[in-house]
């Protein structure tokens, strides 16, 4: 388990996504555990993260302690301005 088991980082993900993969390894950098939903073997979950991403249909999808962050441009600007600390609750 990572050091910042507090976070509820949850990331909608597809299979072969470089911009999923680019995410998951800025997440595992920070030590920070996620849970990862596939929308291709779940399309229902497809479906919620159209729901609760303000209707985002592309991957990743990221959602940091109920935020929705973006996707991994969106996360990695908010890592550039030292944010994402902040967000993670690790600053």
């Amino acid at each position: 388990m990572s050091a910042n088991q507090d976070n509820n980082v949850v990331m909608y993900y597809s299979p072969f996504c470089g911009y999923c993969t680019m995410a998951a390894r800025l997440l595992k950098g920070k030590n920070v555990d996620y849970q990862g939903i596939n929308v291709v073997e779940n399309p229902e979950k497809r479906q919620e993260m159209l729901a609760i991403a303000n209707g985002q249909h592309t991957v990743p999808q990221i959602f940091i302690n109920g935020t929705h962050v973006g996707g991994y441009t969106d996360m990695a600007a908010l890592e550039q301005s030292g944010e994402l600390d902040k967000l993670l609750g690790s600053a």
